[in-house]
């Protein structure tokens, strides 16, 4: 489902963001499609273990000390 377009004529965008601001309209929210839903979650939940499963003791140990250096590393602005 495509999403809708806003109007471009200023009139048309104010009157559309005062009636969404108000709740006289409501955006509707995309539809999701349940079989991507289902195997993106499928590879989120298994994706670490598995990742670290792969890894050797000395790797992750690396990448431990470098996150560990990246947080205390970091520059206040």
């Amino acid at each position: 489902m495509a999403k809708q377009k806003r109007p471009r004529d200023p009139n048309q965008l104010a009157k559309l963001i005062t009636d969404l601001s108000t709740g006289e309209i409501t955006e509707p929210k995309p539809e999701k499609n349940a079989a991507a839903v289902a195997l993106g979650r499928l590879g989120g939940l298994k994706g670490g273990k598995a990742r670290a499963a792969n890894l050797s003791p000395e790797k992750r140990k690396a990448i431990a000390k470098k996150a560990a250096a990246s947080r205390w590393n970091k520059k206040e602005d």
